[in-house]
């Protein structure tokens, strides 16, 4: 039986009741009277075994007698007459031989009858397996109960009793809301070659993130003290001791952020590509509909003196130098020269090989007091903003503090993952107030603190109720916490579907179809051209042509010929390449970004084929209420409403003026649901491609998934049947037309576009597709309400010129004797900021809209 319990949850507690609750059915004669044991896998959780017992054993009169397992022949030898005797061993210590402190298990069989507590004893190395075995044998005529927060092994899901994971520590406000932002470090992957730069940017993101959290903590300080904790940013690695390891790459950059060795703009660049994600308040873990919010006027003037001051201490720029305690050969502290107070620590295995090697030359204060700077950083005067390391000094610590985590080069093998949810477990936890460990607005809810301080506090609580997460691989990273999510059988949670419309079974609605190129861009460039800046590509022809010979290129850039010579070739001209905003600042790099360029395999226009599966999100409606009767009888009755006007029409002449009247005051196409203050709207809107339609000018609606709930979405459906009301509304010109809304989640209909900053090919998925008929000429047009004025939405464009255009008009693609063209159209903010060559692409109204197409 299983118990899959969050990292802080007190999941210790638990196995505790349990054991009292084992020794009462004893007692009774219910079930056997079997030996009871505990397994877990560090000392530090036997010591905190060892606490908690003593805690019960304080509050109630029967005691639970603790007894390490090597004792068990002499305590079977004296029974005891008072008090549960619980044995207890470290987990990775049972085998099947005997050495000093690992034990035979078979020397304590007792028959198989045993009752044993698992506390994360499934945790282990590559011996796990067998130790999977011997609990299963030591309690084959007894019962296994197994304690974790990480179950990954689908086995322990399935014979799981009682959930309580993270996912549900965090829904219930116990823990803080966790953002896994889509920046990623990607300039420490192991196989990529980034400038120093774009390494200096990863790790300013997260101070500067850490630097705005600490600003709230002393706005909420200045109201009053002992709220909340002291916001700490935590890096993992992977690698601590090799040449370059992760570790190393990222204190050098944090030594050069200190010393001032960073330019004005590489600082607004990394402030600036932070908040364009900011600015989009991307949804919380866990939390379908809640989003982060951000200050825009604190965060944009967020200085690099703020970041000096709130994470190095410090006013000024200066040298690091080294804190050490002579007696500890596994943390160092670092401080600026120009301050008096410790701003980092690194916790690792043996400190001795930095100091000989990363440290040689660097000045050392020997310190002298008994505590260690890793032991004192859950106190309030704790001046450590910063704490680094690796995976193994983050078991068994616990900590309110973390704010933000860096996870670099961890992995995703099955150890990683169990790593992953482990940390982000510990990193969750939340103290608003003593001994209060839940979010503020649970415990204002709970009536456990003053009405008047949580008025005051309430807004400047949610940076530090946020854990934000960056990892060199975003993707990986949010699979393995999603597992969480689909593994946990949510309460209430119900599928929906909704139903194509009748009107739509009647067209040929037509999507296009991608293949990936046989062959790479080297082989026609000419279909998107390499981005970059008109100062660095005069710089990259001047070294091209210093390096004359070939050899000296294919030396150092360890590639094939052919790309040389293309290289070559192609800086004859500049119009083999776009001029943009991106700089590499860094020759060698450049020159392997061109390369990797060069392989990159585009993805083609295939053909145009019919609607079958492609748009599915609609058929996974997901509701997350425990009565779903009312919300599901008026989406029947809003897709019912054209067969009930129908049916109102035939009974006219045969019913009464009046009553006709009145039947007809009841039929509507729109039908309001709310939940908790959270309104939508089931809408029936004859020409789209299902129905009913559901959306919501309210983002926080958080009891139903997959409908439209972006404001400029539902502004854009909102205008849409305000044009359609007008007699001379320009739809009408086309025999027929539909439109659906698209979900990039679920749905297969997207645009490819070359994305210069991956390096590859990505898909874009508009919010709309429409499709329109006139004669012969058929029309699929793309539309994006919330389309941006920026790069990124230009790149879009260009992907999908290359494919649809020719010479600046539309392509015609012949199907079934239809002329067919794909148009894309996307809304802008402020179209008078759209550039001159993009602004056919844009439209303002409904109406322009049309006028583009026809």
């Amino acid at each position: 039986m299983c118990f899959w319990i969050a990292t802080g949850s007190r999941k210790s507690l638990v196995i505790i009741k349990l054991i009292q609750i084992l020794a009462r059915l004893i007692e009774r004669k219910e079930i056997p009277s079997h030996d009871i044991l505990i397994l877990t896998h560090r000392d530090d959780l036997i010591e905190q075994l060892k606490k908690h017992v003593d805690e019960f054993n304080y509050a109630n009169e029967t005691k639970i007698i603790l007894k390490e397992l090597k004792d068990y022949p002499e305590v079977k030898r004296q029974p005891m007459l008072f008090g549960i005797p619980v044995f207890y061993y470290r987990s990775d210590n049972l085998s099947d031989e005997q050495k000093e402190k690992i034990i035979d298990f078979k020397n304590y069989d007792n028959d198989g009858k045993w009752y044993i507590f698992l506390d994360e004893a499934h945790k282990g190395d590559r011996e796990e397996s067998k130790r999977q075995h011997i609990y299963s044998i030591l309690s084959r005529n007894g019962f296994l109960f197994n304690s974790s927060a990480t179950f990954i092994d689908p086995r322990d899901v399935i014979t799981c009793a009682f959930e309580f994971n993270l996912s549900s520590f965090i829904n219930k406000g116990y823990g803080k809301h966790i953002s896994i932002l889509k920046q990623e470090i990607r300039a420490f992957r192991d196989d990529e070659d980034y400038s120093g730069e774009e390494k200096q940017k990863i790790v300013l993101k997260s101070l500067i993130l850490l630097t705005y959290a600490k600003k709230f903590c002393n706005e909420i300080t200045k109201i009053q003290q002992g709220l909340y904790h002291k916001p700490l940013l935590l890096t993992l690695v992977n690698s601590v001791n090799t040449e370059d390891a992760d570790l190393k790459l990222f204190f050098r950059e944090l030594e050069k952020i200190g010393k001032g060795d960073i330019e004005e703009e590489v600082f607004r660049e990394a402030l600036n590509e932070l908040w364009e994600e900011m600015k989009e308040e991307p949804e919380f873990m866990f939390e379908d509909g809640k989003r982060i919010k951000i200050d825009e006027v604190i965060f944009k003037n967020i200085t690099k003196e703020d970041v000096l001051y709130h994470v190095y201490n410090s006013k000024t720029n200066g040298e690091t130098e080294i804190l050490r305690r002579l007696s500890n050969r596994k943390e160092l502290a670092f401080k600026l020269k120009t301050s008096d107070k410790p701003f980092a620590l690194i916790k690792i295995g043996d400190v001795s090989g930095w100091l000989k090697n990363e440290f040689a030359g660097y000045e050392v204060q020997e310190r002298f007091e008994d505590e260690t700077y890793f032991e004192n950083l859950n106190r309030e005067d704790s001046d450590i903003n910063i704490l680094m390391g690796s995976r193994s000094f983050y078991e068994g610590w616990d900590s309110n503090r973390p704010n933000v985590i860096n996870f670099i080069n961890i992995g995703m093998g099955q150890d990683a993952k169990k790593f992953i949810l482990q940390s982000v477990g510990r990193g969750v936890r939340i103290e608003p107030i003593k001994d209060k460990r839940k979010r503020l607005l649970q415990v204002y809810n709970a009536k456990e603190i003053d009405e008047d301080l949580f008025n005051k506090i309430k807004n400047k609580v949610l940076p530090i109720e946020t854990l934000f997460i960056f990892g060199t691989n975003r993707n990986a990273l949010v699979t393995v916490i999603q597992e969480l999510e689909k593994e946990r059988k949510k309460e209430g949670e119900t599928q929906l579907k909704l139903f194509v419309n009748y009107e739509a079974k009647k067209h040929k609605l037509l999507i296009p179809t991608y293949e990936s190129a046989d062959y790479p861009l080297i082989k026609n460039r000419g279909l998107v051209k390499f981005e970059i800046s008109q100062k660095e590509l005069e710089i990259l022809k001047k070294y091209v042509e210093f390096l004359s010979d070939d050899r000296i290129l294919l030396m150092l850039y360890n590639t094939e010929p052919e790309k040389i010579k293309i290289l070559k070739e192609s800086l004859t001209s500049p119009d083999n390449y776009k001029y943009g905003e991106k700089s590499f600042k860094n020759i060698d790099l450049l020159i392997q970004r061109i390369f990797g360029y060069f392989s990159v395999v585009p993805e083609e226009f295939e053909d145009l084929k019919e609607l079958n599966d492609e748009i599915r999100h609609f058929k996974n409606i997901k509701v997350y209420l425990k009565d779903i009767s009312d919300i599901q009888k008026k989406i029947e009755d809003v897709k019912n409403y054209p067969s009930q006007v129908k049916e109102l029409q035939k009974q006219y002449g045969k019913i009464s003026p009046q009553e006709y009247i009145e039947r007809a005051k009841n039929l509507s196409g729109e039908e309001s649901f709310e939940c908790d203050h959270k309104k939508i709207k089931i809408k029936y809107i004859a020409n789209h491609y299902y129905i009913p339609l559901i959306l919501s000018l309210d983002e926080k609606v958080d009891y139903i998934k997959h409908i439209i709930k972006t404001q400029s979405e539902a502004r854009f459906i909102n205008d849409l049947e305000g044009y359609l009301t007008k007699a001379d509304n320009k739809f009408k010109v086309f025999d027929w037309w539909m439109f659906s809304k698209l979900d990039e989640s679920l749905d297969k209909v997207y645009i490819p576009y070359y994305n210069p900053n991956a390096n590859k090919f990505s898909h874009f998925y508009p919010d709309f597709i429409f499709w329109l008929r006139k004669g012969n000429n058929y029309f699929i047009v793309f539309v994006d309400p919330k389309g941006t004025e920026h790069t990124s939405a230009y790149r879009k464009i260009d992907g999908y010129a290359r494919l649809f255009e020719e010479n600046g008009k539309e392509k015609v693609f012949n199907y079934n004797g239809f002329k067919v063209r794909i148009k894309l159209l996307l809304r802008p903010e402020d179209i008078s900021k759209t550039p001159a060559e993009y602004k056919q692409y844009w439209f303002d109204n409904i109406e322009k809209m049309l006028e583009v197409i026809a």
